[in-house]
This record gives structure tokens, C-alpha cells and sequence, in this order.
């Protein structure tokens, strides 16, 4: 691979490489559609496939078959009027309210972590090394995911080498590249130590009996307790995390990976943080992105029929006196 080949792969992301060249597969070798495309093919795919993949995938797939004409120097189809007309006759034939992830709540959140505890201390006491690795990576996993707000990539990238933590202080967290960081800047995160479910306490006792100093913070363990050397897949999130509220007995399959972020969003807006605040915290850039995360409902306050999820009234005092 050239030096120039080798920094056009590196300016797309691999997961959207990827998708980008199964979107690709499925325009030519599932549909039977022609490369270059005219904007006739495009909008009969579009009208073929309508009401059997949602709004989002087909803009996925008109975004990938965009980016293959004009990288090979083709005109772009997707960009012609008879195109955004059959896509705008979708959307008004085939409304679709987009899912939201349920917010994993406060209650949970506690029940899981005293469960994990718990199975953390029957595990040393009975010399089980694998299970006291999956107790506290587990701990750790959930802990940071929800009072840092990460999407399951982000906690799948994270490196030891990249987060500095204090204990009773805080941590700093730097992920080089992320969703909303398009120029690849790279972003830093605090994460607060907290007199109850502590982020900064769970990570370094996962690192602490794990014995790892440089490398993927989150990673398989076997039956065996043999640590994986890559970080955990984003895709294997969702039914990691499920697993681990069904062993502590909170009823996973109201949750996804998105209930960790939500979850905190949802606790931040009822302590009373304004969406900037909330907004700065997490990263998002646009007020769009944060209002899929927040629950409306809270901010109507006393005023809402329905008491949100998690009420400020009942919430422990969480922040540790400085």
C-alpha cells in the first residue's frame, strides 16, 4: 500500500469504511444494481426497499453510493431531484418514530453494583480468579459508561495509557479520535470521583486485580481468566451489559448500551444541569443530538403528571466534598 493510499484509508473511519462497502454490496450484488449508477436505479433501490429498511439506512446507503461515484469520479446520482423526491415520498408514506434506548435508572444502576460487589467478594474468598476479573470489569464497564455518558465505542477505546486516576480526586480520560470529533482532534474527559458508585474507585480496582498497565481498558476474559489482548468489540456491548443486570436480578431487556448515556442525561436534567452544561459534558455539539438523550418530561417539573425516572428528591448526595 502506498503512502497515499495508506492516508486516504486512514481520512474514513473503519467502522463507516465498512458499512460503506456493505451498503455498496447490497446495491450490487442483492439488488442486482449497476456501478456507476444513474439516479433512475437509485430511486427505484429507494422504492424497492421502502418499507423493509427504515429511513436512516437509506440515507445510509444513498451516503455510501455518493461517496464510491465521486471518490471514482463519477457524477453523483444520489443528488439528483427524482432521488430526494422518492426519498421525501418515504418519509411522508412511511412514517417511523425512532427508538429510544430506556434510561438504566438510579435504582439499577445501585442494585447492579451491589450485586457485582458482592460477587467481587465470594470470588476472592473462594479463590475464583476469572469470576473476580468479570466482577470487577464489570463494575468498572458500567460505572464509567453511565457517569461519563460513553457510547460503546467510546468505552471500547479507551486505553490505560490515555486516563490518568486519583483516588478520592478524579480521572482525566483522552479518546484520539470520536463520533462527534470529525477533524480527529482528539477530546479529554473528567470523570468526578463520588462517595457512592465511584467511576475513578471501579477502574482502577478492574486494572488493580487485572494487572494490565498499558493497552484496551475493557477486554474478554475466558472461562479460564485469561485476559483478551484487544479491547471489547462495540458490538458485543448490548448483550454484555444485559447480561450483566440479569445476573444482578434488574430486568435487562429494558436496556441497550444507549440506557447508560441516556440514563445519565436523564439524572443530570432532574439535578437540575442546564442543557449546556450537559451538553459541554458529554460532547455533543448540536442541541438536536442531546434532546434524543433527554426525557422531555422532566422539564416540566412539578407540572409533570408523571414523576421522572430518576427524582432528584430521592437521589443520594453523590459528589465527594472538596
Amino acid at each position: 500500500m502506498s503512502d497515499i493510499e495508506r492516508y486516504l484509508q486512514a481520512s474514513t473511519r473503519e467502522n463507516t469504511r465498512r458499512s460503506y462497502q456493505s451498503a455498496i454490496e447490497h446495491f450490487e450484488v442483492s439488488w442486482g444494481g449497476f456501478l456507476p449508477a444513474t439516479s433512475e436505479s437509485v430511486a427505484r433501490y429507494l422504492a424497492a426497499h421502502a418499507q423493509t429498511l427504515s429511513l436512516n439506512t437509506l440515507k445510509q446507503r444513498l451516503a455510501a453510493l455518493a461517496q464510491w461515484h465521486v471518490s471514482q469520479g463519477f457524477p453523483d446520482p444520489t443528488k439528483a431531484p427524482l432521488v430526494r423526491q422518492v426519498l421525501k415520498g418515504i418519509r411522508t408514506l412511511h412514517p417511523a418514530q425512532e427508538k429510544q434506548a430506556a434510561p438504566l435508572q438510579l435504582q439499577h444502576l445501585q442494585q447492579t453494583v451491589a450485586w457485582l460487589e458482592q460477587e467481587a467478594d465470594d470470588a476472592l474468598n473462594a479463590g475464583n480468579s476469572a469470576r473476580l476479573l468479570r466482577s470487577r470489569r464489570d463494575a468498572a464497564l458500567v460505572l464509567l459508561g453511565f457517569w461519563r455518558g460513553f457510547r460503546s465505542d467510546e468505552l471500547c477505546r479507551l486505553q490505560i495509557e490515555h486516563i490518568q486516576a486519583e483516588a478520592g480526586s478524579g480521572m482525566t480520560l483522552y479518546l484520539p479520535f470520536s463520533k462527534g470529533d470529525r477533524q480527529n482532534l482528539g477530546t479529554t474527559y473528567q470523570a468526578p470521583a463520588l462517595k457512592q458508585l465511584c467511576p475513578v474507585q471501579a477502574y482502577l480496582s478492574w486494572i488493580g486485580v487485572a494487572g494490565i498497565s498499558q493497552g484496551a481498558v475493557f477486554r474478554r476474559i475466558s472461562r479460564w481468566g485469561h485476559l483478551g489482548e484487544e479491547g471489547l468489540h462495540p458490538g458485543s456491548m448490548i448483550a454484555l451489559l444485559r447480561q450483566i443486570l440479569q445476573r444482578a436480578g434488574v430486568p435487562a431487556e429494558l436496556y441497550t448500551s444507549h440506557s447508560l448515556r441516556r440514563g445519565f442525561a436523564t439524572w443530570a436534567t432532574a439535578n437540575g444541569w442546564d442543557l449546556k452544561t450537559l451538553m459541554t459534558y458529554i460532547g455533543w455539539k448540536d442541541m438536536k443530538s442531546a434532546m434524543r438523550y433527554v426525557d422531555p418530561a422532566i422539564s416540566f417539573g412539578g407540572l409533570a403528571a408523571k414523576a421522572p425516572l430518576l427524582n432528584a428528591e430521592h437521589l443520594p448526595a453523590l459528589a465527594r466534598d472538596k
